[in-house]
């Protein structure tokens, strides 16, 4: 399967965080084939929800869950958000949406749904997010840097609060590209904002990089 360099520091980060504050229970919305509820399985105990609106994506998603260690920890859901329904409240929620609203899109719907917010706009996922956290919960979703004060209104006006932002950039040279956003109902009085580098000047992977990613990457 593909695999993307910011989904999986998405995933590594918010495995960190889940780590640190010792979640349960754990909801994956658009889970594609499966990547993140597999990095957080990884390092929690958590059980985890994982729903993927596309049958191709969430079969493949099943299939990569029943070949891994933790396949009695992690359900795939064949179904969008809008249809999810769960007496469950999570106490951590992921979520790498479709996000490029504005960009050209393709004539393959599958395509148009998985990277443009055709099926998922970041409104909704806000409020999917809140019909579903718990009050002490959290939640953590990538997204574009230049949507990120857009995101953070969006949020708000959902009645949550930003804990934390790391800033992803490519090397020391470039402006961040993406924003991971750490979100909760609870209130937070000094938000924290960082980055992390992927690539230094030669091209190489980072110290900071390789310490978060090198549970996953086999090469590292």
């Amino acid at each position: 399967m593909k695999v993307c360099t910011d989904a999986c520091v998405l995933g590594a980060w918010t495995a960190m965080k889940a780590e640190q504050l010792s979640m349960n229970t754990i909801l994956d919305i658009g889970t594609g084939t499966g990547l993140l509820c597999l990095m957080l399985a990884q390092k929690t105990t958590a059980s985890i929800d994982a729903i993927e609106i596309s049958k191709d994506a969430a079969e493949q998603a099943k299939e990569n869950v029943e070949a891994s260690p933790w396949q009695n920890r992690i359900n795939i859901h064949c179904c969008s958000l809008q249809e999810y329904k769960t007496n469950k409240r999570y106490d951590l929620i992921i979520c790498n949406p479709p996000f490029y609203e504005n960009d050209l899109r393709s004539t393959d719907a599958n395509k148009n749904a998985a990277k443009h917010d055709t099926s998922l706009r970041l409104e909704e996922l806000l409020r999917g997010v809140s019909n579903n956290l718990s009050d002490e919960g959290f939640a953590t979703v990538l997204i574009p840097f230049h949507r990120t004060a857009y995101f953070e209104e969006a949020a708000s006006r959902q009645s949550f609060f930003i804990w934390e932002k790391l800033l992803l950039k490519q090397t020391p040279a470039h402006d961040p590209f993406r924003t991971i956003v750490l979100l909760s109902p609870k209130k937070t009085a000094m938000p924290v904002s960082c980055e992390l580098v992927i690539h230094d000047t030669q091209r190489s992977y980072t110290n900071d990089f390789n310490r978060l990613l090198k549970a996953y990457y086999l090469k590292l």
